[in-house]
């Protein structure tokens, strides 16, 4: 959850300590919302967290496409793989 007071920062703020800014996401791994003029223009992550989204959203897109196949009728039941690897290894 973010809060407000310590996790939103005017960019004017995350130049001026960019060092502790890192070290606290990087200690926490809670987000940073970066604001330009008022607005959220961006969000400072620690790396790990980063990845991890990435890796979230890769496999949902693999599940989405199983999915689609499945909905198109593009799969094989489990009959039909164990006679083609039967197949291979004979």
């Amino acid at each position: 959850m973010v809060n407000i007071a310590k996790d939103i920062k005017p960019i004017s703020y995350v130049k001026a300590h960019t060092a502790e800014m890192l070290k606290s996401v990087n200690e926490t791994r809670k987000p940073i919302i970066i604001t330009q003029n008022g607005e959220a223009k961006g969000v400072l992550l620690d790396a790990d967290s980063y990845q991890g989204l990435l890796d979230s959203i890769s496999l949902m897109k693999l599940i989405s496409i199983g999915e689609n196949d499945i909905r198109n009728g593009n799969f094989l039941d489990h009959e039909d793989v164990v006679a083609s690897v039967k197949k291979i290894l004979d």
